[in-house]
């Protein structure tokens, strides 16, 4: 075992311990997938992710990303988490304001964007209306009416995510689900505000709240991946404009906020970063 940095980043807000923790072994190199497992199970954090030097010249760093029980090919907020570490343990971007990240699901661009980092969202490789069977066991897991969601959509970019889309924010908060009928789901829900309310107070007045819900029994307080996906959707069908803001963690006492926006042919989904932890760890 040897002393290897580490830091926790706490990811998508400004307020200290109000957004979504991610573990981040910065000396990575040279831990099997066995030790990359161990040790991301021992954290119990929803994401662990370890920094390795790039295999590619397009590339400034190379991560990978692991839950409590498998390795991510791609997840949000694990990626600007893992930005942040990087910077602040010394990185410094071969271009001013951009970075690419090698991951397993190819090289993801990022961007500081308004004095924040932003990633480009990856292609969605599963983009289509859910099944009927499917979207019933969700919609009965989430103990909704199904007259209650207006659209639905298969939304994967790495994880496996259905989106549901409802009429409003206070619809979203208000769903309690039951995680034994939603089983192996991992489903997101979006509703908008009113243009005139927003969220709870604050400078930064969201226009839609999201939720993502899954049947081991636990929501994902902020979640970059499925932003992305809802970002694509929500501008295709015309039901988001180009520049957006949503909030999510709201019922679990958070204040995630996630910056979203079309430029350039790609969709940018940021949100502010801080460390809350660093020091080494024993792996």
């Amino acid at each position: 075992m040897n002393p290897r940095r580490f830091a926790q980043v706490d990811v998508f807000s400004a307020e200290p311990f109000r957004g979504n923790p991610v573990a981040v072994v910065v000396d990575g190199d040279g831990l099997s997938d066995h030790d990359m497992q161990a040790f991301a199970r021992w954290t119990n954090l929803s994401e662990t992710t370890f920094l390795l030097p790039p295999t590619t010249a397009e590339a400034d760093y190379r991560v990978r990303i692991f839950t409590t029980d498998e390795e991510l090919p791609f997840a949000g907020h694990p990626t600007l988490g893992s930005a942040h570490a990087w910077r602040a343990a010394g990185g410094t971007p071969r271009t001013p304001g951009r970075l690419v990240q090698e991951c397993a699901a190819g090289l993801v661009e990022l961007r500081e964007r308004e004095g924040r980092w932003a990633f480009a969202g990856p292609p969605l490789t599963r983009y289509e209306p859910v099944d009927p069977a499917t979207l019933a066991q969700a919609v009965a897991g989430l103990r909704l009416d199904p007259a209650d969601v207006l659209d639905s959509s298969w939304l994967v970019n790495g994880p496996v995510w259905i989106g549901l889309r409802l009429a409003s924010a206070e619809q979203v908060l208000a769903i309690r689900p039951d995680s034994a009928r939603l089983g192996e789901l991992f489903v997101g829900v979006v509703g908008p505000y009113p243009e005139d309310d927003g969220a709870a107070g604050g400078d930064e007045r969201p226009d839609f709240e999201v939720r993502a819900l899954m049947g081991t029994g636990t929501e994902d307080p902020v979640t970059g991946s499925l932003n992305a996906g809802f970002a694509k959707w929500l501008m295709d069908t015309g039901e988001a404009p180009a520049a957006y803001l949503a909030a999510q963690g709201t019922v679990l006492g958070r204040a995630g906020r996630v910056h979203v926006a079309a430029e350039d042919g790609e969709i940018w989904v940021g949100g502010d970063t801080a460390t809350i932890i660093e020091g080494t760890v024993q792996i």
